[in-house]
C-alpha cells in the first residue's frame, strides 16, 4: 500500500469514528467552496483582487477564508495591514492548528498567511501531510468560501492548488504576454491535471469591449487546441486611478474608494460568484481539498 492510500484509509476511518455511521451519507450537506485565483504571469493584480473580492463577499454575508499559497511572495496580509505571527508552515510542522495561525481583518475576512512549508510539498513526511489534511477539514465549520491566492505561472505548487480547487478563476489583462501565459496555464492544467473548466476575470481594461476581446482571443485558442475545455467570462475590472492609488496605499479599493468604478465592478463579480451554481466535488466535504493535493505529489 502506498503512502497516499494509507493516508486516505486513516482519514476515512477516523472521520467515520468521530461522526458516526451516518457520516458517509452527509456529503449532501453544504461544504465550503474552494476557489483558486491564479494567473499565467505576475503583475496582473491577482492578490489585490483576492482581497477585494473577499471583502465584497463578506459583505454579502459569506464566511470567507483566504489561504495565501504564493510561496516566497506571500503578501495577502499586506493589503489588509496585518502582521501575522504564524503562518501555514507552523501548521505543517504541527506546532500550531490552522485556527491558531488564522488572523481576521476588520471586515471579518479570515486569513491564513503563506509560509515556506509549501515550498517542499513533495518532501513532506507522512505525519506532516496528515497534519495538513486533518487541519483543513476543520475549515468546514468556519467557511462558506475558501479563496486560494496562488502564485503565478505553471510551477508545481501553483498547479497543485489550482487542480485541487472546485473552481479556478484566471486573471488576465490586455497585455499580450498576460494572454499568452494565461492560455499556457490552462493548457497545462487541462492536459496534465484534467481541469476542464475555468473562469476568466479581465483586469484593468478601458472598456467592456476590450475585456471581451481578451476573452474572445483565449476562448478561440481553447476551442481550436484544447479538447473539452470550457472558459466562462466572469467579468472585468475597469482601469481606475483610485484602484491604483489604493494599491500604492497598501489598501483595498473597497476601503479606499468604495464608490469607485472598480469597487462597483468587484461587487458585481462577487455577487456573480456567490450566486453561481456550486460545481460538484468528488468527496462532498473539505477533506477532498488536501487529499487532491497530497495525491498529486505522489
Amino acid at each position: 500500500m502506498d503512502q497516499a492510500s494509507g493516508l486516505r484509509n486513516i482519514v476515512k476511518t477516523d472521520s467515520l469514528s468521530r461522526k458516526g455511521p451516518s457520516a458517509a451519507l452527509d456529503s449532501s450537506k453544504s461544504s465550503p467552496r474552494v476557489i483558486s485565483v491564479t494567473s499565467g504571469k505576475g503583475g496582473v493584480g491577482k492578490t489585490n483582487m483576492v482581497g477585494n473580492l473577499a471583502i465584497a463577499m463578506t459583505a454579502l454575508g459569506k464566511r470567507v477564508v483566504i489561504v495565501d499559497t504564493d510561496v516566497g511572495l506571500a503578501n495577502i496580509d499586506i493589503i489588509f495591514n496585518l502582521r501575522p505571527k504564524y503562518n501555514i508552515s507552523h501548521v505543517i510542522s504541527g506546532e500550531k492548528s490552522l485556527h491558531e495561525v488564522m488572523v481576521t481583518s476588520r471586515h471579518g475576512v479570515n486569513i491564513i498567511a503563506g509560509g515556506s512549508g509549501f515550498a517542499n510539498m513533495t518532501q513532506l513526511t507522512h505525519g506532516e501531510r496528515l497534519n495538513l489534511l486533518t487541519e483543513f477539514e476543520t475549515l468546514e465549520k468556519t467557511a462558506d468560501i475558501i479563496l486560494l491566492d496562488t502564485g503565478a505561472g505553471i510551477s508545481s505548487n501553483v498547479l497543485y492548488f489550482n487542480s485541487a480547487a472546485d473552481e479556478c478563476i484566471v486573471i488576465a489583462t490586455r497585455e499580450p504576454t498576460s494572454i499568452t501565459d494565461a492560455y499556457a496555464l490552462m493548457k497545462v492544467m487541462s492536459q496534465e491535471y484534467g481541469t476542464k473548466y475555468f473562469k476568466l476575470l479581465v483586469n484593468v481594461v478601458s472598456s467592456k469591449k476590450d475585456a471581451k476581446m481578451v476573452y474572445a482571443t483565449l476562448d478561440s485558442a481553447i476551442g481550436r487546441f484544447l479538447k473539452n475545455v470550457v472558459l466562462e467570462y466572469l467579468g472585468n475590472i475597469p482601469s481606475d486611478p483610485k484602484l491604483q492609488k489604493a494599491v500604492l496605499q497598501r489598501s483595498t479599493v473597497m476601503d479606499y474608494a468604495p464608490d469607485s468604478p472598480s469597487a462597483e465592478a468587484i461587487r458585481e463579480i462577487a455577487i456573480k460568484i456567490a450566486n453561481s451554481p456550486i460545481r460538484a466535488s468528488s468527496d462532498g466535504n473539505i477533506k477532498f481539498f488536501m487529499k487532491r493535493i497530497l495525491d498529486a505529489v505522489n
